[in-house]
């Protein structure tokens, strides 16, 4: 994702290709024979999750966009999202649990923001590439899911579970909440929702107004609830909620 944004800012093939190389590596563990498809979250193929089939989604749409007369990555996007679409990763509340059991059932576990917003931002992406409106309602069932539901919004702030009482996020959760935001920003953008803008605007002021220190510190919980640590992954996660409300093009 990072040398794609690197292409499109600079226009240098070189970024394009590189991005070629490392989804054509992923692509090497996506496997039809387990689960009827799915890429493999490790090289020891133990576990097929959401966040490895999301970001594999997000990229091989991606690509096909970028390459002109591309058909092997559509190809490659389409059956991933047929996939993801019937693999029970999406439970019938609209959330996305971390993964499959070795039996190909949704494993119940943890609803994290980053696993709902990288769905969201793959297909709408996909809708951007095909014009196919059951992508566009997929991302929108995912983002009205996240934003209504107690298990990722509390009092209308986005909040992991290891936001909660005692808890404490370990150093990857820090960064989750930056990544849905910035997903949910290209719902917004793609359907000029006001209900997506406003929850947005709802994030930034909060992060603004309750979790920055006098040092300007950006801390783990966006409410400002305690215990809330602040390091370089809160820093740019928060920072994804601030621009988050900027209008298209303005960075």
């Amino acid at each position: 994702m990072a040398w794609l944004t690197a292409y499109d800012l600079t226009r240098e093939r070189r970024y394009l290709d590189e991005a070629v190389t490392i989804t054509s590596y992923v692509d090497e563990y996506w496997d039809p024979g387990t689960c009827g498809g799915g890429v493999w979250w490790d090289r020891e193929r133990t576990y097929k999750n959401a966040v490895t089939n999301g970001l594999y989604l997000w990229l091989t749409t991606a690509l096909h966009r970028r390459l002109p007369g591309d058909t092997v990555w559509a190809g490659r996007s389409a059956a991933a999202a047929h996939w993801y679409l019937g693999s029970g990763l999406i439970d019938a509340a609209g959330l996305v649990n971390d993964g499959l059991t070795a039996n190909c059932a949704n494993n119940g576990q943890t609803v994290w923001s980053y696993n709902q917003g990288l769905a969201i931002g793959a297909f709408t992406q996909l809708w951007r590439t095909t014009g196919e409106t059951r992508y566009l309602d997929t991302a929108r069932r995912l983002a009205d899911a996240a934003i209504s539901s107690p298990r990722l919004t509390r009092d209308g702030v986005l909040t992991e579970s290891c936001d909660v009482g005692t808890a404490s996020c370990d150093d990857n959760q820090k960064q989750f909440k930056g990544i849905f935001v910035r997903h949910l920003a290209d719902l917004a953008d793609a359907t000029g929702s006001a209900t997506y803008r406003a929850y947005l605007t709802r994030q930034a002021d909060s992060v603004w107004d309750h979790d920055r220190d006098a040092l300007n510190r950006l801390g783990q919980r966006w409410a400002g609830t305690t215990p809330d640590p602040a390091d370089w992954r809160t820093q740019a996660s928060a920072l994804e909620a601030l621009t988050a409300v900027e209008p298209p093009g303005r960075w």
